[in-house]
């Protein structure tokens, strides 16, 4: 294939900064004569900011099936699309996947530009150390539902990763609290890039506290970043209570989990550090 091949490029755009557009996704929506847009209205602006005379097509959660034919048929045409999201990089927790797929498997080049992604941007400002992260996006909107999923990831040993909207961030950082109990960290990164960007460090039990004191801690998108499960912060105190659980002749798998409950860590750790000290 050659540079004159019809092409999908994957462009990723400004989480709200503007001068965080690359220089070459700039020249790359100047030059298609097509843009497939998760909201046009909200694209129109950014292409007529960057001077792109490209025309528009929808290509949102609810038509990515259509839009995929739509943006073939430009392709198959010799006409080149770009596709780009409302913010960030697009199929990252956005709409584009299933697009990029069928694209794919019609035989045409796609081309993934580097650039924003709010996740990545959060990790490197969290300060977390952990060697891995899981990168998960929105939860459930239901509450069961939300803790059934973090119940699952609750012993993995990474940095979880979540993106969060302002108006479930209060129910789903309680969640959090209720499922993970003590002894990690949450992470709160909101507004990224924006003028009232902040990125709200402290352990996870006190950070519903820390939302509910101000209003204004509430707003905007968020990235939450749990970190990852492991041994107690103190295992000197995890042990104490173990014994002092154990010693009151409650079986291994209840003292395990009630000590989670009341100094954190993973529970899978716990387990073993009760059965040991039973042995």
């Amino acid at each position: 294939m050659t540079q004159d091949d019809p092409t999908l490029y994957v462009v990723p755009t400004p989480l709200g900064n503007l001068g965080d557009m690359t220089q070459r996704a700039i020249d790359i929506l100047r030059a298609v004569p097509w843009v497939a847009a998760e909201d046009t209205r909200h694209t129109a602006p950014l292409l007529k900011h960057f001077g792109s005379s490209a025309r528009m097509l929808a290509a949102h959660q609810h038509n990515e099936e259509a839009a995929a034919r739509q943006v073939i048929d430009k392709l198959t045409e010799g006409e080149s699309v770009a596709l780009v999201s409302d913010a960030g990089t697009p199929a990252v927790s956005d709409p584009g996947a299933r697009l990029v797929a069928r694209v794919r498997a019609a035989g045409f080049r796609v081309v993934p530009l580097p650039g924003p992604c709010a996740a990545v941007t959060a990790l490197s400002a969290s300060g977390l150390t952990d060697a891995h992260f899981l990168f998960y996006g929105f939860l459930p909107a239901k509450s069961k539902q939300r803790e059934d999923v973090l119940r699952a990831l609750i012993d993995l040993p990474y940095t979880l990763v979540f993106y969060e909207a302002p108006h479930r961030i209060l129910e789903t950082v309680e969640s959090l609290s209720l499922i993970y109990g003590m002894g990690r960290t949450l992470v709160m990164a909101r507004e990224l890039t924006k003028l009232f960007e902040t990125i709200h460090s402290c352990p996870l039990h006190e950070a519903l506290a820390w939302l509910q004191a101000d209003p204004n801690r509430q707003r905007g998108e968020f990235v939450l970043l749990v970190s990852a499960a492991g041994e107690s912060k103190d295992d000197g105190e995890a042990q104490r209570v173990l014994s002092l659980l154990l010693n009151e002749g409650l079986p291994v798998k209840q003292a395990a989990k009630l000590a989670h409950a009341i100094v954190g860590g993973g529970k899978n750790a716990l387990y073993k550090l009760a059965l040991s000290l039973k042995n």
